[in-house]
């Protein structure tokens, strides 16, 4: 049961992945993509824990809350570090090093809840990271200076998406809800990205100042940030509710599984994105991506041996 709930979590957080890229393929605004999707998961997870009947009595205990705003923390910021981290370095370093947080909520199951593992599963985990690491690489790139900035996004995001994956495990062998923490978590970050997006709409439509003649001018620029903005939105609700699915499931597999096992399968959702982009961008496979592909089946095979 919590296999098949930690690869569907990877699936479903892998789409929620692919509704970003079809909104960047469409130049949609990342402000408003992240705040519709924070919006359509905080419902998702607000009506699946009053369907439990968790939600009014969790929301009354602090320690949910406390849990929600360090996982909301965790994924917001992260989030927006993350993007700040491929201002200054190259994506081809910056995806694969920042999803190495899975390494620190391995060690979490293992050495801090003492979840032991076979050499087997061993084997199939360090598969499942390399694929990781193998998918996001791009072949021959145009190189690109890091700067030192870079390292500071990257170092915190790493500690950032740690605590939001990790935590859930924390927070399950404390005995609370997943459903209201995420809502808590969702519903914050909402507050988050609201004022960012609200930023984005006033430098977007601050045209009442301009001569009648440079606003005629502008029109057409502001038409398309305009449908910049509606792109993001559209795209952000429609990838919050696959984000909600792949957290709630992620969270079940850690509350009936192994964190150190549940861990490594979550993190090869970034395999479902480059999947997609194969399939109808027409992107091609490089060799990296098919070994990755190959590394990701051998590795979920060794888990279940």
């Amino acid at each position: 049961m919590w296999f098949a709930a930690a690869v569907g979590s990877a699936v479903l957080f892998g789409l929620a992945g692919w509704w970003m890229k079809v909104s960047q393929m469409q130049s949609g605004s990342s402000a408003f993509l992240l705040l519709g999707l924070y919006i359509s998961g905080t419902f998702g997870f607000g009506i699946h824990a009053a369907m439990q009947h968790t939600l009014v009595s969790s929301l009354s205990d602090p320690r949910v809350w406390i849990a929600g705003l360090l996982i909301g923390a965790g994924s917001a910021l992260g989030n927006a570090l993350f993007m700040k981290a491929l201002e200054w370095g190259p994506a081809s370093l910056t995806s694969p090093l920042t999803n190495m947080n899975i390494l620190l909520v391995v060690a979490l199951g293992t050495f801090v809840y003492g979840e032991a593992l076979s050499v087997t599963e061993l084997g199939g985990i360090i598969l499942l990271l390399l694929a990781i690491v193998l998918v996001s690489i791009r072949g021959k790139t145009k190189e690109t200076r890091i700067k030192p900035r870079w390292y500071f996004y990257i170092g915190v995001s790493i500690v950032l998406f740690a605590v939001r994956n990790g935590g859930l495990k924390v927070t399950g062998d404390l005995g609370l809800e997943s459903a209201p923490i995420l809502f808590a978590a969702y519903g914050l970050s909402v507050l988050w990205f609201a004022a960012a997006s609200q930023r984005e709409w006033s430098s977007q439509t601050s045209l009442g100042g301009l001569p009648a003649a440079a606003r005629a001018g502008t029109a057409a620029i502001m038409r398309r940030s305009l449908r910049s903005l509606s792109i993001g939105m559209k795209w952000g609700l429609v990838a919050g509710l696959f984000s909600y699915g792949g957290l709630q499931l992620y969270a079940i597999a850690l509350e009936t599984g192994r964190a150190n096992i549940a861990g490594p399968i979550f993190a090869a959702n970034s395999l479902v994105v480059a999947a997609g982009a194969i399939l109808l961008y027409r992107e091609r496979l490089n060799v990296y991506q098919t070994v990755a592909f190959a590394l990701t089946i051998a590795g979920l095979v060794l888990i279940r041996m």
